[in-house]
């Protein structure tokens, strides 16, 4: 057992994946044989008081923090899309008063604040590594950082991160800056994976390092009034697998949504976090572990070829936790330039560039990039003519 990051109380693990290596940490092939690959236990519990669902056990900041992040939003059409109708849609609500400011915390390649530049809004991004194009604070977001940056420019209209707010098990460091940077009538906005969707679909996958809180509404709703603001309006998301953008105001500044008790209400119907719904995921994951092991092992005695499609941080939870290692996966194609060339973590599969797989295709394609499946299947029509078959695993093991 642990201690709630939130609040404090005891957090009881439901499930434990076993050492799991960094998702990120990719290795040369001549690190392949060092037994010095960091390791630790992925387990994840939830609090028995405010319901947050949370890893066991943190990586510690200086491996996870500078160690690099090759996924670049820009790189799906899906999601630069949806980053660009985001930063729309602020620009029409809360952007739209004289002289706006808009942060966001971990903009990654800056889709977004780069349409909220070109339509002359002022802007900033939280980022310690830096972003062409956009205004940067090379810092990382709390309390410190977002004084210096109010006090050179004044209160943000909108905070914003995306997939940024629960990678960080400091929540609380984060809130701080909220409450110092954030106007009166401001918004802190984030979306992230909903813990239900994770639930509904078997995405065991989501729960890798990187990952250290898994939000519902329950336990938002208690996070923003644990830290003296609001749950004001929550709003579901399609992309990766199912988000939900939550947004938060300062304490009665604002008229939470219908959506809010809507959300909350249907959590509380299902019990989401309760021991019965957690037993039920648990049973599930382990199932398609198997269910994905009997059908590798027998298109592999069948002398099929398989390899893997997109080496993503999710594909290291998958790769790691059923023992799916370069004798059934020779290797992945990747279209990241920085990890081609690279072996996987922890079981140390190949990576490879796109032409490896179209020079030669397999007969099954293993998609970890599941979530953009329609993406990239229609972006691999020549595979499906081949004859070839993609192999997922969400949300069960099935063959298309």
């Amino acid at each position: 057992m642990s201690n709630c990051r939130v609040c404090s109380a005891t957090v009881r693990k439901f499930f434990d994946f076993g050492r799991h290596p960094l998702s990120s940490a990719f290795l040369t092939p001549g690190e392949a044989d060092d037994d010095r690959e960091f390791r630790f236990r992925l387990a994840i519990g939830v609090c028995a008081s405010c319901t947050m669902v949370q890893l066991m056990e943190e990586v510690p900041r200086e491996l996870s923090a500078h160690r690099g992040y090759p996924y670049h939003s820009s790189n799906s059409t899906v999601m630069r899309k949806h980053f660009q109708a985001t930063a729309e849609g602020f620009l029409a609500t809360e952007l739209d008063g004289p002289d706006p400011f808009m942060t966001e915390i971990g903009c990654n390649d800056g889709v977004t604040l780069q349409t909220v530049r070109d339509a002359g809004v002022r802007h900033l991004a939280f980022e310690p590594t830096g972003v062409d194009g956009v205004r940067t604070h090379h810092a990382f977001f709390d309390a410190a950082a977002a004084r210096e940056v109010r006090a050179a420019n004044g209160p943000a209209d909108v905070i914003y991160a995306a997939n940024t707010i629960c990678d960080i098990p400091d929540i609380g460091s984060v809130l701080a800056g909220v409450d110092e940077l954030l106007a009166d009538d401001g918004v802190f906005v984030f979306e992230d994976p909903y813990f239900a969707e994770i639930v509904d679909r078997t995405s065991f996958d989501q729960i890798y390092d990187e990952h250290f809180f898994f939000f519902t509404g329950r336990a938002v709703h208690f996070l923003a009034e644990h830290f003296g603001f609001e749950l004001a309006d929550v709003e579901r998301l399609p992309v990766h697998g199912g988000q939900i953008r939550y947004t938060l105001a300062r304490a009665g500044r604002r008229r939470p949504t219908p959506a809010v008790e809507e959300l909350l209400a249907e959590e509380a119907a299902r019990d989401l976090t309760g021991p019965t719904t957690l037993s039920r995921f648990t049973a599930d994951v382990a199932r398609i572990r198997t269910d994905l092991l009997d059908l590798l092992r027998s298109l592999t005695a069948d002398g099929k070829r398989i390899v893997g499609y997109a080496a993503t941080a999710k594909s290291s939870t998958v790769t790691n936790y059923c023992g799916i290692g370069p004798d059934l996966v020779p290797f992945i194609c990747d279209t990241t330039p920085s990890k081609q060339g690279m072996l996987t973590p922890g079981a140390h599969i190949p990576v490879r560039p796109p032409e490896a797989f179209s020079a030669d295709y397999p007969d099954y394609a293993l998609l970890f990039a599941w979530n953009h499946a329609e993406e990239v299947m229609a972006k691999e029509q020549g595979f499906r003519e081949a004859g070839g078959k993609w192999i997922l695993y969400v949300p069960d093991v099935h063959i298309v």
